[in-house]
């Protein structure tokens, strides 16, 4: 019973096989009729533009439309410019079945010139009489090569500051690229990423990808970019100079209003730090340098943050052992987190702050000391961003003349020195009268 039922599974499958294979088919009465229904059905070229002298693959599609096999065989590829690198593969006879379709892969070279290329595929029928299949195809040549430029980058660099650099690749050209990939390197500088896989670049379309690029000293970056055009490869260089400058928007900080005090061999120093520049000074920290020697209570004075324009006091203690200038060290950091160091020198003997080299490694040159056009604190001193914008002094001394004013009216005094002015003085031979 079951083998009955499996039987009758069988002949049911065949014949829907049958009737599919029928109902794509062409009835052909003899071999010629059948191998005129053989036809090219399409074709593709990898890479699909190529470039002049490149190895790539075209492959041609042949369909057989009729009810029977054909036998085709001898198939070939002709230009004068198109080179066959495997024509040995294709020797033998290849039985196309009803409703069927082979494939002819051809491993070709392509000589220029550059342009539209109409190559003629052509197979021939094993059925005595009948006339090869061919078909005109179309090849692209183009030497149009990618490009890579710099789309975004700071106006300069600045030693240990990140940037972020992005660089543009497009895609002129009329077929994908593939396996883009961008390695940047470059003697004494930070980059990140190390490389950035784009994978496929459409044709007729660009991408920018961002690094982010902390240079240790001047040099050159370079970009290497690579990609596949098929199955070849292909590589360009894209050069970026590190010409190391003012960065013109980050933080800048002065010192000024430098003041110092001795008491039992110690040293405090006193001043105001302000911030010059266009972006935030993060977690500033105040110091002395060699030949001072930072001791509590306050080696190193945290400010904190300051903003475009602001200012905070620091106050700084410590001992020296030698008598020449001593050098304050700021440092700060960047939104990136990235340090910096500022070196001003102050000397005891004049007791006010005086610009110099830097006092550490990778140090910024300091701005000038001195008084501040923007100084924003009262004639007492800095109370810290903000509430130094106070003028104290002026107050205390307006309410100083309130209350002095306020004794004077009530005790009278106001009064009688108002009527003493008011009083004409009378001549000394007129009598007084009593």
């Amino acid at each position: 019973m079951h083998y009955r039922l499996w039987i009758s599974t069988l002949i049911l499958l065949f014949c829907l096989v049958a009737a599919a294979s029928a109902a794509t088919t062409v009835a052909a009465t003899n071999p010629q009729d059948a191998a005129a229904l053989v036809y090219v059905s399409g074709y593709e070229s990898d890479p699909q533009v190529f470039y002049p002298y490149e190895t790539g693959t075209i492959t041609v599609h042949v369909t057989n439309a009729a009810n029977a096999s054909v036998g085709v065989s001898q198939p070939n590829l002709i230009d004068d410019h198109f080179h066959i690198l495997n024509r040995d593969s294709f020797s033998t006879t290849t039985n196309i079945g009803p409703g069927s379709t082979v494939d002819y892969t051809f491993l070709v070279t392509v000589d220029p010139p550059e342009g539209t290329h109409f190559p003629i595929f052509t197979v021939s029928s094993d059925a005595w009489g009948a006339q090869a299949i061919h078909s005109t195809l179309k090849v692209k040549v183009d030497s149009t090569d990618v490009r890579a430029s710099i789309a975004k980058k700071p106006d300069a660099f600045s030693l240990s500051k990140k940037d972020t650099v992005n660089v543009s690749i497009v895609n002129p050209r009329d077929g994908d690229v593939t396996d883009v990939l961008i390695i940047p390197e470059g003697p004494g500088v930070d980059v990140s990423p190390s490389e950035s896989y784009i994978g496929t670049l459409k044709a007729g379309s660009s991408v920018q990808v961002p690094f982010q690029v902390t240079p240790g000293k001047p040099t050159d970056l370079t970009f290497h970019v690579s990609f596949r055009n098929g199955d070849n490869k292909h590589t360009t260089d894209l050069i970026l100079p590190l010409a190391l400058g003012e960065d013109k928007m980050g933080a800048e900080l002065v010192v000024n209003n430098i003041a110092s005090s001795v008491s039992g061999g110690t040293t405090t120093l006193k001043g105001d730090v302000t911030n010059n520049g266009l972006t935030d000074a993060k977690s500033v920290l105040v110091t002395v340098g060699s030949p001072a020697n930072p001791i509590n209570p306050n080696p190193v004075y945290a400010i904190g943050n300051l903003q475009p324009d602001d200012f905070s006091s620091f106050e700084v203690t410590y001992t020296t052992t030698g008598t020449g200038p001593v050098p304050i060290l700021v440092e700060f950091k960047d939104t990136d987190g990235s340090v910096f160091h500022e070196s001003f020198s102050f000397s005891a003997s004049t007791n006010t702050g005086v610009p110099g080299a830097a006092g550490v490694p990778n140090a910024a040159i300091g701005s000038a000391a001195g008084p501040s056009n923007n100084r924003r604190g009262g004639l007492f001193g800095s109370f810290g961003s903000g509430f130094g914008q106070i003028p104290v002094t002026e107050i205390v001394i307006g309410l100083i003349a309130i209350v002095v004013l306020l004794v004077a009216w009530r005790k009278g005094l106001l009064r009688r020195l108002a009527n003493k002015f008011r009083k004409d003085p009378l001549p000394e031979s007129q009598p007084r009268e009593r």
